[in-house]
């Protein structure tokens, strides 16, 4: 095995285009079930899956608060991986001071057979006081869906287990595989106290249960897993109510040691006191291969090395970001990194629709004339898809609007598996062009959402991030190859240092244009139909009320708003006028701009040269209305545009975010009279600056900070990370009046928003979903290393 780990080292990894088009097998298994703790599953919809259960045996109670599926309500100090590589694992670190222990679980995939390779998983956990006591107990379980089995091997005993556990087990997609369970040496567990002599055959020793749950259910094996230990603890206990001292917990709240015949769900509980590590070992039989607890030791660190290596190459830290001492701040930085990597799930299932929904002022709509009967929530036919996830413990699923920005970060560290994850999204795309703005699928996903937002509407959008995805890949594989320079695309490390490119070897560092137009090209029609659903339902109305604009036809409204909220938008609460249908957002038509600057160079890209053209055509058009419909010259700023009591057409300027899209898309020219107005407002202390960061509504706005409060002033990263991506790579790089002037505030806000974050999460030990605008505390969401995790590429400013 020393052999198999050097060489694991010095592989050289995918940073650009190697293998481009197949490099997926490592990739069929990962901890792709991000809202649970500690859970592991192939990319297959119907296999195998595993889990990970601990609650602490200090006394009967801590029971009730058993962890399993992240939750803030926990209150864990912190979780996250600070080392993780999708294609070979990582180490993840959960601080529990209730239960007064730190648990590491290490993850670590093996190559090799026809079945996707093997992997080996270490829980260990040891006294975060060591001056206090430490008890836990761990149930690993591991279940099978579809179709297949799994048996145990080892001889059933039904006061438990002395020595390692093995499961036998196959399915048509994984082959034969064996797991086994092994204790370290020196694990101890508490074996005496009140009435010990009365359970001394059971104690210390490994606990099981073998269950039956019924099909697309065994998402709910934890709580099958504890009524089993609460089914034969309850009538135990009853004996010692009125006994002076009860059992030690540990005694009594065990599995009972029973396997059910033709159990799909098998449970393996075990006791410590003090520190603690067991192994669980999948061998893949077509592999060969057979692993020891040197294969996780040498084979971790490996990783470990080889991920710090790569980051420091992928994601510098540039002289010119002064600090103390980086030390810390590259911890930081990896962690957050490795936490959005850990966060990548795979979810299949059902979904709910409600294609005849519509609001009051979007029923005049004729968008769909064609009516298929099937109105009202119904669920859809079942589907598949490998998504990041934006918070693990709030958010555990994939949103679109977030996905963009994931797919930046995860395309920086490796272009192909953020490929492989936007093909997924794009196979979302349906007949008509649609896809859910929300991908809540199957009843696990379902149970971790309010009811009133799972049903997702064919009418409703969301801000087109997963363009963003494709720009990079794009801009990548030009800035490699024989097209601009780092520099010139905007995507270097720094404002004169150019991004280098991955060392790879000779005969993949290069890789004919053909093969990645192939990929890209399959991409490009749904694409397409997905613009063209965006410019048909998203459509505005200019001419009906007598708006002077140089095109009639780019003018464009969310659809799906309510009196309070534009869901739809991704920024739910910011304020907006009264609904109406004719009604004109900014922000939407800034975003049109970017699809459509997006599809031109995709188009470019693979040389379709006549839908090149015509989206050029539409992008000048969208710049023009842009400034037409939505500049006001009273308030010098861009806005909405709405209809007034007396049925006419007025601008809605609430000076914030949406404000800021033409500017923050670099739609605007260096040299436009609109930009210095803008970049006023956006170093204003009384509106959106502060020392933290851009704020979502100006401080002087009367609703700012009132109701929910969700986008009335808290400090969102994607969105600052978009204000530094245009002053990085536009208005501070490009000649114009306001050079000087971009250079200056992007320089000033990189600072103070990375310096918060990280300082908050030195606080808190974690990032969060939004800061606040007057003191910089994270707040809501936690840990939310989505687009948070931004932070990352600002520091190695990728922008």
């Amino acid at each position: 095995m020393r052999i198999l780990w050097l060489f694991l080292t010095l592989l050289p990894l995918p940073l650009v285009f190697s293998n481009f088009v197949n490099n997926t097998e490592n990739l069929l298994w990962g901890a792709y079930r991000p809202n649970l703790y500690f859970g592991l599953r192939p990319r297959l919809p119907q296999s195998l899956m595993t889990g990970l259960v601990w609650f602490g045996t200090q006394n009967y109670q801590s029971i009730a608060k058993a962890r399993h599926a992240c939750d803030q309500g926990d209150g864990l100090d912190s979780y996250t991986w600070t080392h993780f590589n999708p294609r070979q694992g990582g180490v993840q670190l959960l601080r529990d001071s209730q239960n007064n222990v730190e648990i590491t679980t290490e993850f670590l995939k093996v190559p090799g057979g026809s079945h996707g390779g093997s992997w080996v998983a270490r829980i260990k956990g040891a006294p975060i006081n060591p001056m206090f006591p430490s008890r836990i107990s761990t149930i690993f379980y591991l279940g099978l869906e579809g179709l297949g089995g799994v048996d145990m091997v080892t001889d059933e005993s039904e006061n438990g287990i002395d020595g390692p556990v093995e499961f036998s087990g196959t399915t048509p997609d994984l082959g034969d595989f064996t797991i086994r369970i092994v204790d370290a040496p020196d694990n101890e567990a508490v074996t005496t106290g009140p009435h010990s002599e009365a359970f001394e055959e059971r104690l210390g020793k490994t606990h099981l249960a073998g269950l039956r749950l019924p099909p697309g259910q065994l998402w709910t094996a934890k709580d099958h897993i504890m009524q089993s230990i609460v089914n034969r603890a309850s009538p135990i206990v009853e004996k010692y109510r009125t006994a002076e001292q009860a059992p030690d917990p540990s005694f009594t709240l065990q599995l009972p040691d029973d396997i059910l015949t033709a159990s799909n769900l098998f449970a393996v509980q075990k006791f410590f006191e003090g520190e603690f590590q067991f192994d669980v070992f999948f061998e893949s039989a077509s592999a060969n291969q057979t692993f020891d607890a040197s294969t996780i030791d040498q084979g971790i660190a490996a990783v470990v090395a080889s991920f710090n290596s790569r980051f420091e190459e992928t994601f510098p830290i540039p002289p010119s970001f002064l600090a103390n001492d980086v030390t810390p701040l590259k911890s930081f930085s990896k962690a957050i990194t490795s936490n959005l990597f850990g966060g990548i799930g795979y979810f299949y299932g059902t979904s709910i629709i409600d294609k005849g929904f519509a609001y009051e002022w979007d029923q005049d709509d004729e968008i769909d004339a064609a009516d298929d009967g099937q109105n009202g929530a119904r669920l859809t036919e079942p589907r598949a898809l490998l998504t990041a996830t934006p918070s693990r413990s709030f958010f555990p699923r994939g949103f679109y609007w977030d996905e963009g920005f994931h797919l930046l970060h995860i395309g920086a560290w490796d272009t192909e598996l953020s490929l492989e994850i936007l093909k997924g999204w794009i196979k979302l795309i349906d007949s008509d062009g649609w896809v859910a703005r929300e991908q809540i699928l199957g009843e696990e996903a379902r149970s971790r959402v309010p009811a009133q937002f799972q049903t997702q509407v064919p009418t409703f959008a969301n801000p087109p991030t997963l363009t963003m995805a494709v720009t990079a890949i794009i801009k990548k594989f030009n800035a490699a190859h024989d097209g601009p320079s780092a520099a010139d695309l905007g995507i270097d490390y720094g404002m004169n240092v150019q991004m280098p490119i991955a060392s790879e070897p000779e005969s993949s560092a290069v890789l004919d244009r053909a093969a990645v137009q192939s990929v890209l090209r399959d991409m490009y029609k749904p694409l397409k139909r997905h613009y063209e659903w965006f410019r048909r339902t998203q459509r505005g109305q200019i001419k009906q009320y007598g708006r002077r604009a140089r095109s009639r036809t780019e003018g464009y409204r969310w659809r799906g708003r309510s009196e309070a909220h534009v869901l739809t938008s991704g920024m739910d609460d910011y304020p907006r006028g009264p609904p109406h249908a004719g009604e004109l957002h900014l922000d939407l038509i800034s975003w049109m701009g970017f699809f459509t600057r997006t599809m031109k160079d995709f188009a470019q890209f693979i040389d379709e040269e006549e839908d090149a053209a015509s989206f050029a055509e539409i992008e000048s058009a969208i710049i023009n209305n842009i400034d037409d419909l939505h500049w006001d010259e009273e308030s010098e700023m861009y806005c909405d545009v709405g209809i007034d009591s007396d049925d006419e057409s007025t601008h809605i300027c609430h000076a914030g975010y949406v404000s800021l899209f033409p500017f923050m898309l670099s739609l605007l020219p260096p040299d436009s009279s609109h930009l210095g107005p803008i970049l006023d407002m956006l170093h204003d202390p009384e509106q959106l600056w502060s020392e933290y960061g851009i704020r979502s509504l100006s401080k002087s706005h009367p609703e700012f900070g009132k109701g929910e409060n969700y986008w009335k002033g808290p400090i969102w990263v994607q969105i600052n990370y978009m204000v530094l991506g245009a002053l990085h790579n536009t208005y501070a790089r490009e000649e114009g009046p306001f050079q000087e002037k971009a250079r200056e505030i992007y320089e000033e806000l990189r600072r103070n928003l990375v310096n918060n974050v990280f300082k908050e999460y030195q606080r808190t030990g974690y990032v969060w979903e939004q800061y606040d605008p007057l003191t910089g505390e994270g707040q809501r969401s936690h840990p939310f290393t989505g687009w948070t995790s931004l932070v990352t590429l600002i520091l190695a400013e990728i922008y």
